[in-house]
């Protein structure tokens, strides 16, 4: 153990800090957490729409009529199809601040660069023929969504390396004093921007002449469908999982580390099972991981599956210490918070507590999989519930109203206090001899006191 402990502290512990302080994989963790928000309000109205009750929809129909379903998922259209625009604008931004040059600038900039790199057509087959015909000057609505998202990460970080290294180089028009500062910067982006526009528009030229004939195409059969195999496969999502675990148990924040990169790649995952189940509830939905398979049947309590750990705090616990601490982390461990509980055991460097804290989400993403794969349970079907939603009916929501996914959620905690129970125990009785210890030492002191008065 002592080993395994220097290693982690020897040779891990620079790289991970060292990647937790990346600038680029930090802005494209904040620049998405900056449309999450617009992603739970339309996933409100895709729950309103589908909402799994008999006679629902001619009740709806009935008194809104009959496109009442198109209508009320415009919202939906407005935030989920939009997304690779919010990401483009949000990872720019971001990345901008860190830079310590105009963010707004940047991501304005970023959001055209990603605009010039999409090609203005669209197919569509006209009713009665049997091929499809390609519409030129339209905007794409697949690419501006999810299917674009890697494409506007990857524009948004360029363009912003651009725009910063002209900004520094003091390569900009410079305004006599007077002018308002808000005018002052939008010349002060002037050549940033020319630049930055010039060398896409090279790109998509030099591009065009390749097979592929865009970036989309470039990055979706190199970069973004060997990605979502390996996101969306066991192996690949017992790997990232076993990595946040193991940063988590040296203090790191391991769900931002390795959801910078992998967040990408389950929120298309996520987004792409939402298109299928809008066009029909009951179809058979592509994918088992994404987004919310990681929040809310993984991350049960918060991260560890924590709240099978709070639970045997407040139903074994001897010692004072293990009891007092269920009590303070439960409310916050049922809204999926687990910082209470993994810095107040502590969980971070404790060796009796690293191995059920690893192997519990490990177990459970087996255990999710299976169960989602083999049709035993329900899938996510691409509604984001916040993961600060309690278990249950999380589940409940995220599965499109299906009683299997808050009985997984439960079956999964149950699995986790069984893996927790013998090293709790362990830890517990630990902290109780501490107590005893303490309190026998204290008594000779009480007892001198009284002596002496």
């Amino acid at each position: 153990m002592n080993k395994l402990q220097n290693f982690l502290d020897v040779k891990l512990m620079p790289i991970a800090g060292r990647i937790s302080e990346q600038r680029h994989l930090q802005a494209i963790r904040d620049g998405i957490i900056l449309a999450l928000p617009l992603l739970i309000i339309g996933s409100f109205f895709l729950i309103i729409g589908f909402l799994p009750i008999n006679g629902y929809n001619d009740f709806m129909a009935g008194i809104f009529g009959p496109s009442w379903l198109d209508k009320l998922l415009y919202p939906v259209g407005a935030t989920f199809d939009l997304l690779a625009l919010f990401v483009s604008f949000g990872v720019a931004y971001r990345l901008a601040e860190k830079y310590k040059v105009d963010p707004v600038s940047a991501g304005v900039i970023s959001v055209s660069a990603f605009m010039l790199a999409t090609p203005f057509h669209v197919s569509f087959t006209p009713e009665g023929a049997g091929k499809a015909v390609e519409v030129g000057g339209a905007i794409p609505q697949a690419l501006m969504g999810s299917q674009g998202m890697f494409v506007a990460i990857i524009l948004a970080i360029l363009s912003t390396e651009i725009f910063r290294k002209i900004i520094q180089k003091n390569v900009v028009i410079k305004m006599p004093d007077g002018v308002p500062p808000a005018v002052a910067r939008s010349f002060t982006a002037l050549v940033p921007a020319l630049a930055v526009i010039i060398t896409v528009w090279v790109l998509r030229l030099l591009i065009e002449l390749t097979p592929f004939e865009s970036i989309h195409a470039i990055v979706k059969d190199l970069l973004a469908t060997p990605l979502s195999y390996l996101g969306g496969s066991l192996w690949g999502t017992l790997i990232a999982v076993f990595l946040m675990m193991l940063l988590w148990s040296m203090g790191l924040h391991g769900d931002a580390i390795v959801g910078s990169v992998m967040a990408p790649i389950w929120l298309q995952l996520m987004d792409e099972n939402r298109k299928v189940f809008q066009a029909n509830p009951n179809a058979e939905l592509p994918h088992v991981v994404t987004q919310q398979f990681i929040d809310l049947w993984l991350n049960i309590g918060g991260t560890g599956v924590t709240l099978a750990l709070v639970l045997l705090m407040l139903i074994r616990a001897r010692s004072k210490q293990m009891k007092q601490l269920g009590k303070l982390a439960f409310g916050a461990s049922l809204f999926n918070i687990s910082e209470p509980v993994v810095f107040g055991t502590p969980i971070v460097m404790n060796p009796t507590l690293l191995i059920p804290f690893i192997l519990a989400p490990l177990v459970s993403v087996v255990i999710t999989y299976f169960a989602m794969d083999w049709g035993w349970v329900a899938k996510p079907n691409g509604v984001l519930v916040p993961w600060t939603s309690p278990v249950l009916v999380s589940g409940y929501l995220a599965t499109g109203g299906k009683i299997s996914g808050m009985v997984l959620q439960a079956v999964n905690v149950v699995v986790a206090m069984l893996i927790y129970y013998p090293f709790f125990r362990a830890w517990d009785k630990k902290k109780m001899e501490e107590e005893l210890s303490s309190e026998k030492t204290a008594e000779p002191a009480v007892k001198t006191n009284t002596l002496d008065i």
